[in-house]
């Protein structure tokens, strides 16, 4: 199982324990997200944190919401079997990008 965790500053043993915390690949940012997945193909399963922190000119960086919408809108992929969780801290984000997978892989599914 490939599996690919999205933060910008925390590692994936502060998340998760034990085996659970084994064979992540890590990625820091929107544009590494976005090269990742393009260079590898979609993971089976993907963790992500929203606040990606600040970009090269100190603006704030593209998000995880940013990164769920590019897997939705933008990437072409069959995101019907992925899986994911999203282990921000921030609520109102976690429940963007929980909504807007959710409800998309739910269509797709719908539409076999």
């Amino acid at each position: 199982m490939r599996k690919l965790f999205l933060d910008d500053l925390r590692a994936v043993d502060m998340i998760y324990s034990g085996s659970e915390a084994d064979g992540f690949d890590v990625v820091r940012s929107y544009e590494d997200f976005v090269q990742y997945i393009n260079s590898n193909g979609l993971p089976d399963f993907i963790s992500f944190d929203n606040d990606l922190g600040l970009d090269a000119n100190d603006e704030v960086a593209l998000d995880g919401y940013a990164c769920a919408k590019w897997l939705v809108y933008e990437s072409g992929l069959d995101l019907s079997n992925l899986e994911f969780k999203v282990h921000s801290a921030n609520p109102v984000a976690s429940e963007q990008i929980r909504g807007l997978l959710t409800n998309y892989i739910k269509h797709l599914k719908r539409l076999r």
